[in-house]
Order: structure tokens, then sequence, then C-alpha cells
């Protein structure tokens, strides 16, 4: 067998994604990197020793490709294709870099129509108050 394989099976394989052609998108939208480089063809080929990073989600998983697969077997069969070097969760009750990020305040979306219109008459500098 070939010492590369493509990374699309690779992460079939090993059980990071459920489908192949979900593997596929995944790369094809920039969230794998092999040895830190942007990968966006499902056709690029990993070696032994590649450090793949891939976003999922909320999570950064972080694996060294141990061994290329041969197909997509139990649980116990894919964690033999790579170490797992990711960083450690963030434990509950402690904060999240994602938690700290703004959050928008329920109910202060888009203007209604009459919130627009005062905007308008404001911006314009109309005296037409006949809508209030």
């Amino acid at each position: 067998m070939s010492d590369r394989q493509r990374i699309d099976k690779w992460l079939f394989f090993a059980r990071v994604v459920k489908s192949r052609s979900l593997a596929a998108k995944l790369v094809s939208a920039g969230g794998v990197r092999v040895n830190k480089d942007k990968v966006d063809q499902p056709s690029y080929g990993v070696k032994q020793g590649d450090v793949l990073t891939i976003a999922l989600d909320r999570r950064i998983l972080v694996y060294k490709v141990l061994d290329v697969g041969k197909r997509r077997g139990p649980a116990e069969e894919a964690r033999t294709l790579y170490e797992d070097m990711s960083p450690p969760p963030v434990p509950k009750g402690e904060v999240s870099k994602l938690d700290l990020l703004p959050q928008r305040d329920a109910g202060s979306g888009r203007p209604t129509k009459r919130e627009r219109r005062q905007v308008d008459r404001l911006m314009n500098g109309a005296d037409d108050n006949s809508d209030d």
C-alpha cells in the first residue's frame, strides 16, 4: 500500500466525520490544516507523521497521523490511526474564548417600520409627525 492517503479518506477512516462526502466538504471549506498549512483539496495526500488541525463546530482537534487506514473499522481500530494532541476541553463552569464574544440583546434585531420612519425623519430633517 502507498505511504500516502487522500485526506478525505483518512478523515473518514479515522472516524472524524460520518461520511467521506462530509470529509471532502470539511477540507474544501478550509477546516483542515496539515502541518500548519491550509489544505483545500480533498485529494491532498497525508502521510505518517503529518499533524492535522481540524476545526469542527466548537472544538479544535489536533491529530498526528500514525498510519494510513485500510477501511472504516470500529472505533478501536480508528484510534490506532492517530495520536490525539488536542488541547484539553474547558471544564464546565469556566469561561472559554467563545463565551467572551459580544452577545446581542434579545429583541434588538431589525427596527420596526415605525422606528425606521422615525430614523428617516431624523436623518432627512422632515417635520411630518403624523405616524406617531
